[in-house]
């Protein structure tokens, strides 16, 4: 079982910036891939981000892309997502996710592992 736990939410304005970070624990494995994703209000969870552990391989949503930024500590098992140049559409409940294996998905389906989530949210 691997336990996942999301810091690094809070309230900023339009254009600034948040860094969250999610801490995974327990049978993580060597071979995984770490995801965010978001959910906002009456909206379906849509991927966000997501880096392969040890390859180092990245993907970004369209709407993130040359905004956000995916990084990783294997050595913490730990993942962090830089995000830069908010605005009020970020505003979501971010939530962390694990998978095994190296390739990355993009349906939450393929991700077996959750965080309990943390509140982003950009004012106008």
């Amino acid at each position: 079982q691997v336990q996942l736990e999301e810091a690094g939410g809070g309230l900023v304005q339009t254009g600034g910036s948040l860094r969250l970070s999610c801490a995974a624990s327990g049978r993580t494995g060597s071979s995984y891939t770490m995801g965010w994703f978001r959910q906002a209000p009456g909206k379906e969870r849509e991927f966000v981000a997501a880096i392969s552990r040890g390859g180092g391989i990245t993907s970004y949503a369209t709407s993130v892309k040359g905004r956000f930024t995916i990084s990783s500590d294997n050595a913490k098992n730990a993942v962090y997502l830089q995000m830069n140049s908010l605005k009020p559409e970020d505003t979501a409940v971010y939530y962390c996710a694990t998978r095994v294996g190296g390739i990355i998905a993009y349906s939450g389906s393929a991700y077996s592992n959750w965080g309990q989530g943390t509140q982003v949210t950009v004012s106008s």
